[in-house]
């Protein structure tokens, strides 16, 4: 690419696009680090340089960039077409893709409501939740004559809960920094903590339509770990108390935790489990809401009764996005990529350690490729960085300088690679990361 495309193109990006999660002051301040092409494990800027994709593109990409085997079946696909609403018809490559959701899903989730993106999965749950329940009440008449009398239409989230951006989503969020702006136009949740979820649960039961939680790890709240064995009590309080139990595993599923879905780290299985992100390998937007049977089967009346499900995306099924998550689920069997993740994750904890020898180091969380390194400005005291320092951006700044690409959780730095890394490349992210923490910091 000429200089003269590239400053044009740096100056075009400052003057038209607003980034999402960013300081547009800031940014308008730097030279704009623009992404041209991607290869393996890695991406490739418009000078050129070439730099290590250390969070999967925003934790998207699972077995590399410009996989052949995805690339093609969405060559093949856009040679039969590109779109047909799922909206009273149906696609070849819907089809089979939610058969084979259902397959590796765990064993109670029998339907496939598609979307678009993690937090459309998300309100297709917390609707299905709320319509179910109003369905099931016999003293709920048509939806034209009004409400029937109480029902259960409240939701419990859990603090620091990060379910997306949507404002149904965000009304299920716990982080202050990113939601508290928009409270005037949520609706109320019970926010609830691991210590005391299940007696919020007996308490609220009678109301609660839905409990919804991260399995195993909160991620953008900076890879936050549940107690173990708490999916297990949470699922019992639910069942004791008639209470549906949401897993979003938008951020966890797809082999990131080193199974399939993190639920499958404890054995227990959700009413309603939403997808999204590694879905179709970091390729294109799809999502999708896996449900029983039985809430299903809430739905189903007389049309005159107006129990449908009034809900949907114009690109819900994308046959391309399908044929893509298609072929991704099909080299996870290929490549035998979960049975070939431990040995990964093994080595990623035991290089982790070093880190610890830095003194701006106060923490490190990982459950298989999630990883948080939360930095401290006094370890001891347990002393956090203040905002305007920074350093989580700074830090991410010096990566970028030795070739490496991260996306930092305020003060902490956030390690989500590619699932296909090979292990010299686990190598070359924790050697980059500390060295740039190091200097940062230090």
């Amino acid at each position: 690419m000429q200089p003269s495309q590239i400053k044009d193109l740096e100056d075009l990006d400052r003057a038209a696009i607003w980034h999402p999660f960013t300081q547009m002051q800031d940014w308008e301040e730097e030279i704009p680090l623009i992404i041209e092409r991607g290869e393996g494990n890695y991406l490739f800027d418009i000078h050129g340089k070439k730099y290590l994709d250390g969070v999967s593109s925003l934790w998207v990409t699972i077995h590399g960039h410009r996989k052949k085997e995805i690339d093609d079946a969405i060559k093949a696909q856009i040679d039969k077409v590109s779109h047909s609403t799922l909206l009273g018809l149906s696609n070849v490559p819907a089809v089979e893709l939610a058969e084979k959701l259902i397959r590796i899903a765990p064993p109670n989730l029998k339907k496939v409501f598609y979307s678009d993106n993690g937090s459309t999965a998300v309100e297709v749950a917390l609707k299905m939740a709320f319509q179910y329940w109003r369905n099931k009440s016999p003293l709920s008449p048509p939806l034209s004559k009004g409400w029937g009398g109480d029902l259960k239409t409240k939701f419990l989230t859990f603090e620091n809960a990060y379910h997306g951006d949507t404002i149904g989503s965000v009304s299920l969020g716990g982080i202050d920094l990113f939601h508290n702006i928009y409270k005037p136009l949520l609706f109320d949740s019970i926010k609830a903590t691991f210590d005391n979820a299940n007696d919020l649960i007996r308490q609220h039961g009678g109301e609660l339509a839905a409990v919804i939680i991260e399995p195993m790890i909160q991620g953008a709240a900076g890879m936050f770990l549940q107690p173990e064995g708490f999916l297990k009590k949470l699922r019992k309080a639910c069942d004791e108390n008639n209470v549906l139990l949401i897993f979003d595993e938008v951020a966890t599923g797809f082999g990131r935790t080193g199974k399939m879905f993190a639920c499958q780290h404890e054995g227990v299985w959700p009413d309603l489990m939403c997808v999204a992100k590694g879905i179709t390998g970091g390729t294109l937007p799809l999502a999708a809401t896996l449900t029983t049977q039985e809430i299903y089967d809430g739905f189903k009346a007389p049309y005159r009764d107006l129990k449908t499900f009034f809900h949907g995306h114009t690109y819900t099924g994308n046959p391309l996005a399908c044929s893509a998550a298609l072929a991704n689920l099909e080299i996870f069997e290929k490549e035998k990529t979960l049975a070939n993740l431990p040995p990964k994750i093994a080595h990623l904890k035991q290089g982790l350690q070093k880190f610890y020898d830095l003194s701006s180091v106060g923490e490190i969380r990982q459950l298989g490729f999630m990883i948080g390194i939360e930095l401290m400005k006094d370890r001891q005291a347990k002393e956090p960085y203040p905002w305007e320092d920074k350093i989580g951006i700074k830090v991410i700044l010096e990566t970028r300088k030795r070739g490496v690409i991260l996306r930092p959780l305020g003060n902490v730095i956030v390690l989500l690679p590619p699932l296909s890394l090979s292990v010299a490349e686990i190598d070359l992210l924790l050697e980059v990361t500390f060295e740039s923490i190091r200097v940062v910091t230090e």
